[in-house]
């Protein structure tokens, strides 16, 4: 089982690495069409009445199809609920975190962490700072190498509603904070507008509820074996 796990977690590594690339290759050309002079915050070109109703529904309909895409892939790849949704926040991750290597690499952007983008237009334009996304990546990423490692030792993590209620408060605050600051990437004082103290508030919560799940999945282990 360890090795199949290692041997799966490699292809989708390569498979998350390859289509950030592609993602990426998209962005350099919408760049090109819509901001020839330059990809700069405030935005002075954005939103739907800057370009045709069925380019935007082009690009809304290429995210959800991105989200079809991960689910997908680690859906086929994990051999149990854990394993996939390990496999999902791992291809997210590295996907995402890819993307912005990527681009760096191809267009030299962004410049530092500290730049803005725009991350999402499903339901609402998302906006942050690149380092948001990061850390979020890197958060999730260390939560899929928990899962499988202990999968691997037949460890299992199984949620209580209330870390269930735990994780939606996080992310619920993070996607509120996201598109809090995607209303305002037009205004002078978009940079303003992101709360990274609230931020920090959720990982923090998401860090602790998993944690908490993760230490008690080892002492159950650890006290059934002791019973055995």
């Amino acid at each position: 089982m360890i090795q199949r796990v290692i041997s799966r977690f490699i292809i989708i590594a390569l498979f998350s690495i390859a289509f950030a690339y592609i993602e990426s290759a998209v962005v350099v050309y919408l760049r090109e069409i819509f901001h020839p002079n330059g990809f700069n915050f405030p935005l002075t070109v954005f939103g739907i009445e800057n370009f045709s109703a069925k380019l935007f529904l082009t690009e809304v309909g290429r995210e959800a199809a991105t989200l079809i895409v991960i689910l997908t892939v680690s859906s086929l790849f994990g051999e149990n609920r854990r394993q996939r949704v390990a496999y999902f926040m791992t291809i997210f991750a590295l996907w995402d975190i890819f993307f912005y290597v990527w681009l760096k690499v191809l267009i030299d952007w962004p410049a530092s962490l500290t730049d803005w983008d725009i991350l999402f237009l499903i339901p609402v334009t998302w906006a942050s700072p690149v380092l948001a996304p990061i850390l979020i990546c890197i958060t999730m990423l260390l939560f899929a190498l928990t899962i499988l490692l202990l999968d691997m030792r037949n460890i299992h993590i199984k949620p209580r509603l209330f870390d269930w209620i735990g994780f939606a408060a996080a992310v619920l605050l993070t996607v509120s904070l996201f598109c809090h600051a995607g209303r305002f990437v037009a205004k002078a004082d978009y940079y303003t507008r992101f709360n990274w103290l609230a931020f920090a508030a959720a990982e923090l919560i998401a860090i602790c509820f998993f944690a908490g799940c993760a230490v008690r999945a080892v002492l159950r282990k650890n006290i059934n074996k002791s019973i055995c």
